[in-house]
């Protein structure tokens, strides 16, 4: 049994429809069975210009289907979906499944999505040109998908790319912030907590983004603000974020811990507020039977070999190539 929040009244327009604030889940499983009015809200698809699949707390040790769950929400958008939040459970399939059903996306946030690949962010990109934030906390991504993302989202201002940081080990690996510097020279706002980076990644991603307003370099311990990269830093960038400075209002929570004979100091996501309280008051079970149809549907992969071959002729126009 799944304990949901309490809802307020109805929203009685379609401004109050679009400013509603409440996580996919919620909508989905507990304010469309409210009444016939929630229900009849809840088709608009103002409601869904936002998906928020984060903080799920105890869901996942539920067997519920979130993939059935997140399409179900992506096709009520009806092609409005302009900001979408996944967290643990995204997949290249379900990427390209956004992609295929929106050219409007705008934010693209991953938390934790081990099994997106750089061939499957990449593809996406291809559908996401008007783009403008992307974030990406824990994945399993090299260069060559932040190179795609460059190249493919010319609007793109905003770029996190968050790992897990180690300041144990003088392991220096700068091809990602060279990647940055060459394909993303409209960005705005640039945060890799945890980044791996040299002095020298940090002197190409100056060259290359011109226009940064705000730099987090936390946790990037191979960097050394000391002397004239320290003094350009400061001169260029409006807010800078050294690697020594404070984490408290980053949503990830720093821990250390042993692994062998190796300290890490690990980046993890908050979790007190991110369970269903008992205190919440509202009682609501999940009916997976609910999706089974349109799983299966959705699954439908008689055409995958097509669509390759399209996804293929797109790469070539923008000269990316992957394994």
């Amino acid at each position: 049994m799944l304990f949901l929040p309490k809802l307020g009244r109805a929203p009685s327009g379609r401004d109050d429809v679009d400013s509603v604030e409440t996580r996919t889940i919620e909508i989905l499983e507990s304010a469309q069975k409210v009444c016939t009015q929630w229900r009849d809200i809840c088709k608009d698809p103002l409601m869904w210009r936002s998906i928020d699949m984060c903080n799920l707390g105890e869901l996942h040790a539920l067997p519920y289907d979130l993939d059935a769950m997140c399409m179900h929400a992506i096709d009520r958008s009806c092609g409005g979906l302009v900001d979408i939040s996944i967290e643990l459970f995204d997949s290249d399939w379900l990427l390209t499944y956004i992609a295929t059903r929106t050219s409007n996306l705008r934010c693209l946030r991953l938390i934790s999505c081990k099994n997106v690949s750089d061939k499957g962010l990449s593809r996406a990109a291809l559908k996401f040109p008007l783009l403008e934030e992307l974030e990406i906390y824990q994945c399993y991504i090299s260069e060559d998908s932040i190179e795609a993302v460059g190249r493919c989202c010319p609007l793109l201002q905003t770029f996190k790319y968050n790992q897990w940081a180690n300041r144990y080990h003088d392991y220096v690996h700068d091809d990602e912030a060279l990647a940055i510097a060459k394909n993303m020279h409209g960005l705005r706002h640039l945060q890799l907590v945890g980044n791996e980076l040299s002095n020298r990644g940090l002197q190409a991603i100056l060259d290359g983004c011109p226009y940064l307003e705000s730099l987090d370099l936390r946790k990037c311990f191979n960097v050394n603000l000391e002397g004239d990269l320290g003094e350009r830093c400061v001169e260029q960038i409006k807010n800078l974020k050294r690697p020594d400075d404070s984490i408290h209002d980053y949503q990830f929570a720093d821990r250390e811990m042993n692994w062998g004979s190796i300290k890490y100091s690990f980046l993890y996501p908050h979790s007190d507020d991110d369970i269903y309280s008992l205190k919440c008051g509202y009682e609501s079970s999940i009916d997976s039977a609910y999706f089974d149809d349109y799983y299966d549907d959705a699954y439908d992969d008689d055409d995958d070999d097509d669509d390759d071959d399209d996804d293929d002729d797109a790469f070539d126009e923008y000269d990316i190539h992957l394994v």
